[in-house]
């Protein structure tokens, strides 16, 4: 006859089961806290959905900006140059005019056309003075 061995099962520890259950709730929590407050949870979304807000905004903002240049640089075309335009521009970028011509003084500051106690001057005195950068 064999001999019959005694074996003893043992019994996983009661420490144990409370530690796995307590570690697994930790990670639950950490992932309903993840899923509410975290970069991509609810408020991550939120924050998101703004920032794509204000880039949309920006975005239409610099795709006018980019059109109204590409709309300058069309008018350089050889085919689409207006002679009358061009020579308009000329004049006012080398600030001179013709005898017809309807000359509006402005006020560089603010940009507004002076005051009409100017007009009233006539001759010399209408004139500004011209200074050259010679010394």
């Amino acid at each position: 006859m064999v001999p019959l061995m005694s074996t003893r099962l043992r019994r996983p520890s009661l420490w144990r089961q409370l530690l796995v259950t307590a570690g697994l709730v930790a990670f639950m929590g950490y992932l309903g806290y993840s899923a509410i407050g975290g970069n991509f949870g609810i408020e991550g979304r939120k924050a998101l959905l703004a920032d794509i807000g204000e880039l949309k905004v920006q975005s239409a903002a610099l795709q006018a900006e980019i059109d109204s240049y590409r709309h300058k640089v069309s008018l350089f075309d050889p085919k689409k140059l207006d002679p009358d335009i061009l020579t308009e521009k000329a004049r006012s970028m080398l600030a001179m005019a013709q005898a017809g011509d309807v000359v509006v003084m402005v006020d560089p500051v603010t940009g507004k056309p002076t005051s009409s106690s100017q007009a009233t001057l006539t001759g010399t005195e209408a004139m500004p003075k011209i200074e050259s950068g010679i010394d």
